[in-house]
């Protein structure tokens, strides 16, 4: 009598995910670069696939705890976007722990609040999409500061932009101003770093981080925390042994849109076969999509004003 194998653990490593995508396009792998150009066609596939709209598998929940009077706050740098956020009060207190809505705004929005410095409860957030790349500049630090410095004194502020985010050593700070060559109202031991002291002539570094901005400005004694659930990128493709990031039901659609791009690259690919690629690709993308969906049904709350 035949049995099954009890086990539904079937997964492509890199590899054999290469070599299935090659086979597909009729293509013979030879040599290391045909590995090394479908390693970055994968990774460009993943970030198409983050364009095309939300992959469930990518959803985070995290967690900001908000300080008195600070307004913008780093997040994740692989984060694509927020998908829903809320303030919460009194976080892990069960007794008293309560959720309340905060408005997404655009940038015109928030921009046109005259008092940015406001302080309560927030009830507005903004989010700034950065690239999260970090730039070298030719500024270093002026004079040596302690870890609870909240004034930064530069060489030079040529091509810092009035709010943001510096990297000095291993440590990100934020800073809401600019005065002559000075940073003020900087907050230290941003994006996960350590506040640490910091010696003149330190190299400054610009760190195009995404990030939140509320308003109002937390209050003293809120105990508020930015709740959220983002959009991460997937994680990079990896050296051969890894398998990618990414639910089983999606290994036919990244097979399948992997021998698209290869053959695209090829000049000895038939016009015939990259059509068909592509055609497949869509439909393999058109049966996961469908099925990584909420299942839950959708609830429409009117929203009703009186004056």
């Amino acid at each position: 009598m035949a049995y099954t194998t009890g086990t539904a653990s079937f997964n492509l490593d890199l590899n054999d995910l290469i070599e299935e995508a090659y086979e597909r396009a009729g293509i013979e792998v030879r040599t290391g670069y045909e590995f090394r150009t479908a390693r970055r066609s994968l990774n460009l596939l993943t970030i198409e696939w983050a364009n095309r709209g939300i992959n469930l598998w990518t959803i985070q929940e995290g967690a900001i705890a908000m300080v008195t009077g600070q307004s913008v706050y780093p997040i994740p740098d692989d984060t694509i976007d927020l998908l829903d956020h809320v303030i919460r009060q009194n976080n892990g207190t069960a007794s008293t722990q309560s959720d309340i809505n905060i408005s997404r705004i655009s940038e015109s929005t928030y921009s046109t609040i005259p008092n940015k410095l406001t302080t309560g409860r927030p009830i507005q957030v903004w989010v700034n999409r950065q690239s999260a790349q970090t730039n070298s500049t030719s500024i270093t630090l002026s004079t040596t500061i302690t870890s609870t410095s909240t004034t930064i004194v530069l060489s030079s502020v040529s091509g810092l932009t009035t709010t943001g985010f510096i990297k000095i050593d291993s440590e990100t700070i934020g800073y809401t101003n600019i005065d002559g060559t000075s940073l003020i109202n900087c907050t230290r031991a941003q994006n996960y770093t350590t506040a640490a002291a910091h010696t003149a002539g330190a190299a400054i570094y610009v760190q195009n981080l995404p990030c939140i901005n509320v308003w109002p400005a937390p209050n003293a004694g809120g105990d508020y925390t930015f709740i959220y659930w983002r959009l991460r990128r997937m994680q990079d493709a990896g050296n051969g042994v890894n398998v990618e990031d990414i639910p089983f039901r999606f290994i036919p659609c990244m097979v399948a849109g992997l021998a698209f791009y290869i053959a695209s690259k090829r000049i000895d690919a038939s016009p015939e076969r990259i059509v068909f690629l592509k055609t497949e690709y869509e439909q393999q993308w058109l049966l996961a999509s469908q099925e990584d969906r909420e299942k839950a049904s959708d609830r429409f709350v009117p929203r009703q004003l009186f004056y």
